[in-house]
């Protein structure tokens, strides 16, 4: 006859599961800041093993259509995101450095997609860190955006030689917007498919002509490069659409 382990015997496996399980969520929130920790977006992901692994890296447009993505790919893959706002170019590896320095030692996965975008941040004016078109300096010129564009794809082919990457265009740039000037995402969407046609492997996810029709409908408001619900609902159903179409 068979007999149960005894309930004392099961304590300390128990209790040493949750410690693995809160040792990585300690890691993973120790990477917020106090603001981000109440967004969905930055929810902790446990890991199922049964389950593909995919990273979503880009600014706050991807943030706000994160927990829709995973909401459409629950079941079907782990989806992971940066732990911060993207940003430009230029800082992309640092981030994503400093985010593998952190979570290496819970992370014993690889990443079977990794979906990025970054440009919308590269083309803005700023001055002493606001927002200003008319007498602030761009982030980065498109020759700049190319080269860290380059530099990117060969770390992240580093990192994870056998995920497939998808590039996601930046969404658009309405009229009126105080520190970025409208067309400009267009300019900076074909400076990344000329790079991108050195990689044919990759993947192009187009969310400027997903989202171009519908900016009027999917805005919080007139001149703001940012979407209300619906729009980052449809964002993440395709970005969930592309993404699957990589896993398979």
């Amino acid at each position: 006859m068979k007999t149960r382990p005894h309930l004392v015997t099961l304590i300390p496996l128990l209790a040493a599961n949750m410690i693995i399980a809160s040792a990585g969520q300690t890691a993973w929130e120790a990477l917020l800041t106090e603001k981000l920790k109440t967004q969905d977006a930055f929810a902790h992901v446990e890991n199922d093993p049964a389950l593909p692994n995919v990273f979503i890296y880009g600014d706050s447009i991807s943030i706000g259509y994160t927990p829709r993505v995973r909401e459409q790919l629950a079941g079907k893959a782990n989806v992971y995101r940066l732990h911060t706002n993207g940003g430009d170019s230029s800082s992309f590896i640092p981030k994503m450095r400093d985010l593998h320095a952190t979570m290496k030692a819970h992370w014993d996965f690889d990443w079977d997609v990794i979906h990025f975008n970054v440009g919308l941040h590269d083309l803005k004016y700023v001055v002493d860190g606001k927002l200003d078109k008319v007498n602030g300096e761009q982030v980065n010129s498109t020759a700049v955006y190319r080269r860290n564009l380059i530099e990117i794809i060969g770390y992240l082919k580093t990192l994870a030689p056998r995920a497939k990457l998808i590039f996601a265009t930046t969404t658009p740039v309405p009229e009126g917007e105080p520190g970025r000037v409208a067309g400009d995402a267009k300019r900076y969407n074909q400076a990344a498919l000329d790079v991108l046609k050195q990689y044919p492997d990759i993947m192009v996810n187009d969310l400027y002509g997903f989202t171009k029709p519908k900016q009027p409908d999917w805005w919080t408001k007139p001149g703001n490069v940012h979407f209300e619900e619906v729009g980052r609902n449809a964002q993440g159903d395709r970005v969930a659409e592309v993404i699957l179409k990589a896993l398979k």
